[in-house]
């Protein structure tokens, strides 16, 4: 069964299945995309951006770009490249993704960033934005590793935190404790402020960025109605 499973093409139908249940959630719930006028301000002037959230919401991100659509139209004439890892789940992430406007870039900021690390920075150049969860794919959970800061000050381009929360979700028993968001809930983005990552400051950024997302996290899950989380 096991080998059933994982196999190329039972992955592919399982991603799209995934896919569509998203879609479902997407369409069925209320959206809101909250503190994103600097970020869509950057969009709006051609200037491009790192925007980084934690592992666990990552299926929340799907509406992100239909969102900052409706508040600048800039947003929907660039093509967001997500970062994912290389390993099959990576894989199976991004075909279930790819139907709300994004392309996959794989590598990881830990294993294969060496190699993903020119393609990013030429897609910052050109204007469109990275998506990166900077503690997948394996954790641990809300400890970034230094890729998203080293990225974000190769290229110039501020690092926009992103928190995801929906009102109605289950969380799994994995590592991240992933929250997976049900449909005919109320769904909120929140993108904290961003940050300015000098070229020879990416050390000195990475906590900030770290407490930047645990921050926008909050602002989404309390928005949701969602208890705080004890601090780690």
């Amino acid at each position: 069964m096991r080998r059933l499973i994982r196999h190329p093409a039972t992955q592919a139908v399982l991603a799209r299945l995934v896919g569509l249940y998203l879609v479902l959630v997407v369409r069925t719930s209320r959206w809101e995309l909250v503190g994103a006028g600097p970020a869509l301000a950057r969009i709006a002037a051609g200037e491009p951006l790192v925007i980084a959230f934690w592992h666990e919401r990552l299926p929340m991100i799907p509406p992100l770009r239909v969102l900052a659509g409706q508040l600048e139209p800039a947003a929907l004439r660039v093509t967001p490249r997500v970062l994912v890892s290389q390993h099959r789940d990576g894989r199976f992430i991004g075909d279930a993704v790819r139907r709300f406007g994004v392309e996959m870039v794989y590598g990881s900021s830990r294993r294969g960033g060496a190699m993903a690390l020119a393609g990013l920075l030429r897609t910052l150049k050109g204007g469109d934005p990275i998506l990166i969860t900077p503690d997948g794919p394996r954790g641990p959970r809300r400890r970034a590793a230094p890729g998203v800061a080293q990225l974000a000050a190769l290229s110039g381009a501020a690092v926009v935190p992103v928190g995801a929360a929906s009102s109605a979700h289950r969380r799994f028993g994995s590592w991240d404790r992933m929250m997976f968001p049900l449909p005919f809930g109320r769904g909120v983005l929140a993108c904290g402020p961003l940050i300015e990552v000098p070229r020879d400051g990416a050390a000195a950024a990475l906590p900030m960025i770290e407490a930047a997302l645990d921050a926008a996290c909050a602002a989404a899950d309390a928005a949701c109605g969602i208890p705080a989380e004890k601090a780690r």
